[in-house]
């Protein structure tokens, strides 16, 4: 066999073992997770619960790193753009890997090439909720009204791009409605401002318009849930009020870089299943509204491809633009 040839030869092997070798070892140091929003949100609070069982199950810290800003893309860009070594991990939501790449061209990352799925930690359901002074208080009533009075009424969201504002404009596009958008900078503003009446309409995740619909200062109209929910029994889902495909949850999961070793994926989805399986993350989680998921890389991957489709589709349908 020619010299070079072998030189070449030998030379890769070193790089395989060296590979498998870094994989064997990790991690030898603290890793950063990145949460693509500020302290204190639904995401925020289920990467907190999740990060100290995490690093106990891989034998190194895991450090939570809030970098908020347009809508999650501020820190989705850097999560894209860390070293595929898994020492940064990042917390993808609907809003950073579907609805607002999907209306953002120029967002800087694509969401299905530019990171590796981990697992889907967890799945909330998202609801639409009225002032008490709204006129309609049930799904059917709400309808009709908002088919009656096109473009009357409006609804708050947390941002252009956002889950929120997909999802209802999905909802608009299946039932022929026309709602207002007010977006907002943030969920809680626009929160705040539907329960003191300067809007009538939201469509929110559950965790945070929960406590205001157990006060009587919302109405609940329809959930996004697999079935119905013990906390709210006379609510119906999308899919029995017969819009299935607005029936959608959002997501809190865990992506790393491209191009990080399978080896590394293949631990730390092992490292999360067993911080999922812990009474005390799962109660935690739960007590948010959300519900435990933990699916394989191969189907989260499955899952934000299909995602990013829906609302692309939404996108065009609806003519939207930021």
């Amino acid at each position: 066999m020619h010299r070079r040839t072998l030189i070449a030869l030998a030379a890769t092997a070193v790089v395989f073992a060296g590979g498998s070798a870094f994989a064997q070892a990790y991690p030898t140091k603290p890793i950063r997770l990145i949460v693509p929003f500020a302290p204190g949100g639904t995401t925020d609070i289920i990467a907190r619960v999740l990060s100290e069982p995490l690093g106990r199950a891989l034998g190194q810290t895991v450090v939570v790193d809030n970098k908020a800003g347009a809508g999650g893309a501020i820190g989705a860009v850097e999560a894209s753009r860390a070293a595929p070594d898994g020492y940064t991990l990042s917390v993808a939501t609907v809003s950073t890997t579907a609805s607002n790449p999907a209306i953002n061209k120029k967002i800087g990352y694509d969401p299905v090439t530019d990171f590796i799925p981990i697992t889907n930690v967890a799945a909330t359901p998202n609801i639409i909720a009225v002032n008490p002074k709204f006129p309609a208080h049930d799904f059917k009533s709400f309808l009709a009204l908002v088919k009656k009075e096109p473009g009357k009424h409006s609804y708050a969201s947390s941002g252009a791009g956002g889950i929120g504002h997909l999802q209802t404009e999905l909802f608009k596009s299946l039932t022929g409605t026309f709602i207002t958008h007010i977006p907002y900078r943030g969920a809680g503003p626009a929160l705040n401002d539907v329960v003191a009446g300067q809007v009538q309409i939201m469509f929110d995740n559950l965790p945070s318009a929960l406590p205001f619909i157990q006060q009587k200062r919302l109405v609940p109209i329809v959930v996004a849930a697999p079935q119905r929910l013990p906390a709210l029994p006379d609510t119906p889902t999308f899919k029995e009020v017969g819009l299935e495909p607005v029936n959608r949850m959002a997501y809190y999961g865990i992506l790393a870089p491209k191009g990080t070793p399978k080896e590394v994926i293949d631990k730390v989805y092992a490292a999360v299943k067993k911080a999922l399986e812990e009474p005390a993350v799962k109660k935690r989680i739960e007590e948010t509204g959300s519900l435990i998921i933990g699916n394989t890389p191969e189907e989260f991957a499955a899952q934000i491809k299909a995602e990013y489709e829906v609302y692309k589709e939404v996108v065009a349908k609806q003519k939207l633009a930021l």
